[in-house]
């Protein structure tokens, strides 16, 4: 069995077979609390992942945000902050602070909404942060982060782990996205000039890609972040099971998701079989994958199977019985991100307790994540004990998120006003 990963990514190795990206040597920038960091900067990897999690390490004014409009003034940063991978070892992540410049309007600090990018793509191209300030593929969330503006409420955006030079993205691994959107609150509260206290009331909102990432914070809150004020989650069009969103992509239209998906895991686990079970068209259809953004990866990758890029053309379920050197299965590290698992309610004594309401939501005519996905992470939290309450939308998976933007902004507004919630369990 042939390594992918020469080390793990949260070692802060570079990619086998990428060029050498010159190490950060210093935030020059952050020293006097100017944020003057070289754009660059933002997007080099240290040499070695040492920042504790939630330092700001390099940070950049941004003068525009062509992708959120001009609706509010606003005061802006690129961020690049230390957090943690999902094996406990320390990487190094990058973000975006967004600040209104008009004072809050109301009661006690101005909260913040931790908000986490829906799928771009597993390249450093694709950054979120690069998207919001202009270098455009084909990011589409402005209109979501334009609504929290215009509440008032600040935003702390993280691009999410491996969108750093040299790197690829480790999609649907949920610890590490958890990790990273809970340093970006810690960063944008640390971030020289934003302003943010520490104790301020924090959101967090996600969809697709976002809405595993955000529940994958929420799950982890207790533990990892404790003090981390966050008062409700919203997250839709969650890929709660990637077995079963797995079986489900495979042949399909949005087959290049679940391309994205095992490349994303082979990331998190190198010492897995990967490279060694490839023909020439997998290997070609790696590099194409870290090569595109989102819409670039639907369009190349529309009704591929996975049989067609190993050898021995293996289905999803043989691929899934496959173990690693230490007896681990791939059909065991799927299960490990799957969402609802272990959770509970505060004081409930659950590997992961959630103390605060979560909204889920979908379109009733997704065609990404099917039905059982999403209403069985539902029927998890609900059967846990956590104040959950549910939405629906009349569109598919693409329309669900900007149908959602009203709705989400006003249930946030509500839990920062700490008012009841009526779960729909």
């Amino acid at each position: 069995m042939v390594k992918r990963r020469a080390a793990l990514l949260g070692a802060g190795a570079l990619l086998v077979g990428l060029p050498a990206v010159p190490a950060v040597t210093a935030a020059a920038g952050t020293t006097s609390g100017s944020c003057t960091d070289a754009d660059a900067a933002i997007y080099r990897p240290p040499a070695t992942a040492s920042a504790a999690p939630g330092d700001v390490i390099a940070c950049r004014r941004v003068d525009s945000l062509p992708m959120i409009g001009t609706g509010t003034p606003v005061d802006a940063w690129k961020v690049q902050y230390g957090s943690t991978d999902g094996h406990g070892g320390r990487n190094t992540v990058a973000g975006t602070v967004i600040v209104p410049k008009e004072a809050w309007q109301g009661t006690g600090e101005r909260p913040l909404v931790a908000f986490v990018p829906g799928t771009l793509g597993i390249g450093p191209q694709c950054a979120f942060s690069k998207q919001l300030a202009g270098q455009y593929q084909d990011a589409y969330e402005g209109p979501n982060i334009a609504a929290l503006l215009k509440a008032g409420f600040a935003v702390a955006a993280t691009d999410g782990a491996g969108y750093l030079d040299g790197q690829v993205h480790p999609y649907v691994s949920g610890a590490d996205a958890g990790h990273a959107v809970l340093d970006m609150v810690r960063a944008a509260a640390g971030l020289p000039g934003s302003g943010l206290g520490s104790d301020a009331q924090v959101g967090i909102w996600g969809y697709s890609e976002g809405g595993s990432g955000s529940l994958w914070a929420a799950q982890l809150a207790k533990s990892y972040a404790p003090e981390v004020n966050v008062v409700g989650v919203a997250s839709g069009g969650v890929p709660g099971d990637l077995k079963q969103v797995g079986n489900s992509l495979n042949g399909g239209a949005f087959a290049g998701f679940l391309v994205d998906a095992v490349i994303g895991l082979s990331v998190t686990h190198p010492d897995m079989p990967f490279d060694g079970l490839l023909n020439d068209t997998g290997r070609k259809a790696v590099k194409d994958a870290e090569s595109l953004c989102a819409v670039g990866t639907v369009a190349r990758f529309a009704g591929a199977h996975v049989e067609n890029y190993t050898k021995d053309r293996l289905t999803l379920d043989q691929l899934y019985a496959l173990r690693g050197p230490d007896g681990t299965t791939w059909g065991q590290i799927a299960d490990g991100n799957k969402l609802g698992v272990g959770v509970g309610s505060s004081g409930s004594g659950a590997r992961y307790e959630i103390g605060f309401p979560v909204l889920q939501y979908r379109g009733i005519f997704d065609e990404v994540i099917p039905a059982e996905t999403g209403q069985g992470t539902r029927r998890a939290y609900c059967d846990a004990g956590i104040a959950t309450q549910w939405k629906s939308y009349a569109g598919d998976h693409l329309l669900g998120d900007p149908q959602s933007i009203g709705d989400s902004v006003d249930w946030l507004t509500d839990r920062f006003a700490d008012k009841p919630m009526r779960g729909n369990c």
